[in-house]
């Protein structure tokens, strides 16, 4: 019966990333012979007898082993920690050194939004309001934590609203540090992270509304700055949000599910820590850093993922102070693969050769497709961890990190060893 089901899982993940390549590809034939006369539409009878869902075929597990074995000699993987687990029977086929803790880069992103897949709902928003002031002509913004706010969503508020003569900004919804341990500062003007404030236009993007483009060190004043330049005042200031305040306008951000994705495809850093500040609130703890950390351990732990070797301090993997052990990450994505709570979770994550970071790799490979994985980049830092579905049928969940190496080279060490699950 678990084969049955696991057959069906990895079919309906690719299946899915098909399906959608070819809804694009079929907007662009539409534009282009979109006066044709196809005249009279075919008519399929219904077939006897409906299709059945596939049993995994058998896997020659020795030749499985020994292809990566002769790959993994690669001298791109350097500093190495891999393992490799057969979900059809939850069996660790192969490993390197899997219980190293290793720097993870981005695929931190994968304990994240697992934890938040599994305690917060999919459908689950964001709400930012603008309240009266206590004094005349004064309104309150208070930041809730959305940091991908559009220009749409500030004409919305200033049409509710209608004029003020100040606005002050409250941040309290979030706490400690904007930075975290082992985040260059230089981050924020290279474009990968902006101070963490929990009201941003385009998560602090300067100049774009996507991509790596410098960030802004004031995110938040910046937001203000552009409602109340809305509301026909350049008059903003910090202060606190009234305990009672009159509602005069909200909005509300993409559902989790949205910003969930954003954050894996992409890699998107402030995303990632927003929703794990989000996870936090949910848990009663503080909004920072540490309580973020600590909010996305209790879940993984209470959903039995054994945290051994694992010690963060972020949730994006921007922190070169991250470790975390290969086997951590292969058995959250086993789990993905098996469990209805969290499979959610590999819709999240890039389609090889198809979108997000792995959009441009994979190239001519048999692979590409039938891989979904979350990326990771750091100085001399390469993680590659998700799952793969062979030939067989059978679905391999996976994590390859990689330190102390060339990441060019170590990104195509690491997708041939996909690769070869694939042949599988």
């Amino acid at each position: 019966m678990k084969a049955k089901h696991m057959w069906w899982t990895g079919t309906a993940v690719v299946m899915a990333a098909a399906i959608a390549g070819t809804a694009a590809l079929g907007v662009n034939i539409q534009s282009a012979y979109n006066n044709l006369d196809h005249g009279s539409p075919y008519s399929q009878p219904t077939p006897a007898t409906p299709l059945q869902v596939a049993q995994p075929g058998d896997v020659d597990l020795e030749a499985l082993k020994a292809r990566l074995d002769s790959q993994a000699k690669d001298p791109a993987l350097a500093t190495f920690g891999a393992q490799v687990i057969d979900t059809t029977s939850d069996e660790v086929v192969w490993e390197r050194d899997a219980q190293r803790p290793l720097t993870p880069a981005s695929s931190t992103k994968v304990l994240t939004l697992a934890a938040a897949t599994l305690a917060l709902g999919e459908d689950e928003r964001i709400t930012t309001q603008v309240l009266q002031g206590e004094q005349e002509g004064t309104v309150v913004l208070r930041a809730a934590g959305d940091v991908w706010m559009t220009s749409e969503q500030l004409d919305d508020l200033a049409t509710q609203v209608g004029n003020a003569k100040r606005v002050v900004l409250d941040t309290s919804a979030w706490a400690g540090p904007q930075q975290a341990p082992g985040w260059d500062p230089e981050n924020v003007d290279e474009g990968f992270v902006a101070p963490m404030q929990p009201a941003m236009l385009y998560g602090g993007r300067l100049g774009a509304t996507t991509g790596d483009v410098p960030r802004s060190h004031t995110p938040a004043t910046d937001l203000a700055h552009a409602l109340a330049k809305r509301l026909g005042t350049d008059k903003v200031e910090e202060g606190d949000a009234p305990q009672a305040g009159v509602v005069l306008g909200e909005v509300h951000s993409a559902p989790l599910a949205e910003r969930a994705q954003e954050a894996a495809k992409h890699s998107d850093n402030v995303m990632t820590e927003a929703i794990a500040r989000e996870l936090a609130t949910a848990r009663g703890k503080e909004a920072s850093f540490q309580g973020a950390t600590e909010a996305t351990r209790e879940v993984l732990e209470e959903n039995d993922i054994d945290l051994n070797g694992v010690n963060i301090k972020d949730n994006s993997g921007l922190s070169t102070e991250n470790r975390i052990p290969a086997a951590v990450l292969t058995r959250i994505m086993d789990i993905a693969a098996t469990n209805d709570a969290l499979r959610p979770l590999l819709g999240y994550l890039p389609l090889a050769g198809g979108e997000g970071t792995l959009y441009e790799r994979y190239g001519d490979s048999p692979a590409r497709g039938y891989v979904r994985a979350k990326t990771g980049t750091l100085t001399g830092v390469s993680a590659l961890a998700g799952t793969a579905q062979g030939q067989s049928g059978h679905v391999y969940a996976f994590a390859f990190l990689v330190n102390d190496g060339d990441i060019l080279a170590a990104r195509k060490a690491q997708d041939a060893l996909a690769s070869v699950l694939h042949e599988f």
